[in-house]
């Protein structure tokens, strides 16, 4: 059995890049731990005071099977390139034919851009287009595939 894993993004604003990143992967806000009915009500039992509460935000996939994401506030702002990116597999992967997975791109970097992200380049392969490099709202890389 594989061990449970959490991506965490360290980042200013952790509510808006959260919201970002469950547009992007149709994730939703992670519900509070069992035995709480809010992150509220968690936070309380944990005497984490009030002015932290909004210094973290947390997703799943709705569907249990993908990891859970951490959006974590932090002071200093993302100076170098990443060393870890995610590659959102949009159009399906490289599994998918060309011809179906291209025009799936092409509409998540829209939808993507409209949400804040910038495209940071276009890669080519075997004279097309294959995948997108972008940025997300604080500047983190991650690629369309």
């Amino acid at each position: 059995m594989a061990t449970k894993w959490t991506l965490t993004i360290d980042c200013a604003h952790p509510a808006k890049l959260a919201e970002f990143w469950a547009l992007a992967l149709d994730y939703t806000p992670k519900p509070p731990p069992a035995g709480f009915e809010s992150w509220e009500e968690w936070f309380s039992h944990h005497e984490v005071p009030p002015d932290e509460w909004d210094q973290g935000a947390y997703l799943a996939d709705p569907d249990g099977e993908g990891p859970a994401l951490s959006f974590l506030q932090v002071p200093e702002s993302k100076v170098v390139k990443n060393r870890l990116h995610l590659d959102v597999q949009v159009g399906g992967g490289r599994d998918t034919p060309w011809e179906v997975r291209w025009p799936r791109v092409v509409r998540a970097v829209e939808r993507l851009t409209a949400a804040g992200a910038t495209v940071v380049r276009e890669y080519e392969l075997q004279g097309r287009p294959d995948h997108v490099l972008m940025a997300d709202p604080e500047g983190n890389e991650f690629c369309l595939v």
